[in-house]
């Protein structure tokens, strides 16, 4: 049974908000990691909820104030959510992650990009698409790693074709299973109690991708990967000191 609380927590407001580009959608919101931030990657969280325009940043606020607690400068930037225009999206994300780490103060000059969900997609997308930004690694959590599945699975109720406006299959730039490897390492967390993004769409994408390192969560579901009270929390925070070691 999913645990869908995480969406609606309250937490404590951004430090502050910066304007990347000249969309209404284009802001995103900064919390500080203090001293231990200063000497580690930027976090840049995308936010999932299968790209569509109902889901927003919100939703990752109290996640991104737990990072910060942990000592993580976070920038968690919102995009464009336009059903059949995943240009838009591609643009905004583009175009924040090339912006951002140079406008963003307290950290080491890297980057650490984490994605849930259809976040996890963006990242995975943007690791592998030659992108202006220093990306040190990249943590998919639970991420439609691998559209064709996602799209034959009809997860999210169809929710590939209403992003792309045709089937994946028309897309192959856009389906990060079928991009090329990342140069940046990448980590995908998965819980095997997933019901939204189940875990044979993560593992198709480790199978394409062998650099990839896949990491099982037993009894984990969708959510519990960006709820700092569960018990995949500590795991998301392992998995990203790792990422940061050189």
């Amino acid at each position: 049974m999913e645990d869908e609380s995480i969406l609606s927590r309250p937490a404590t407001p951004p430090d502050r908000e910066l304007t990347y580009g000249p969309e209404r959608e284009n802001l995103a919101e900064i919390r500080d990691g203090g001293e231990r931030g200063a000497h580690r990657p930027l976090v840049i969280l995308l936010h999932g909820g299968f790209w569509r325009p109902a889901y927003d940043r919100i939703h990752t606020r109290p996640m991104a104030q737990a990072l910060a607690a942990a000592g993580w400068t976070v920038a968690t930037p919102e995009y464009r959510r336009i059903p059949g225009n995943p240009e838009a999206t591609l643009q905004d994300v583009r175009l924040a992650l090339e912006t951002l780490p140079a406008r963003v103060e307290h950290h080491n000059g890297e980057v650490l990009l984490v994605g849930h969900s259809a976040g996890g997609h963006l990242a995975l997308w943007a690791a592998a698409a030659g992108l202006r930004c220093p990306i040190r690694g990249v943590l998919a959590l639970a991420p439609v790693a691998d559209l064709r599945l996602a799209h034959e699975r009809r997860l999210g109720g169809g929710a590939v074709q209403a992003f792309l406006g045709v089937p994946p299959e028309g897309r192959p730039e856009v389906d990060p299973i079928r991009m090329p490897e990342p140069q940046a390492r990448v980590t995908l967390l998965q819980g095997e109690g997933d019901e939204i993004v189940p875990p044979e769409v993560a593992r198709s994408y480790a199978a394409a991708h062998p650099k990839a390192r896949l990491v099982p969560l037993p009894g984990a579901a969708h959510f519990a990967l960006i709820d700092p009270v569960s018990t995949a929390w500590p795991t998301v925070l392992e998995e990203l000191e790792l990422l940061a070691k050189p």
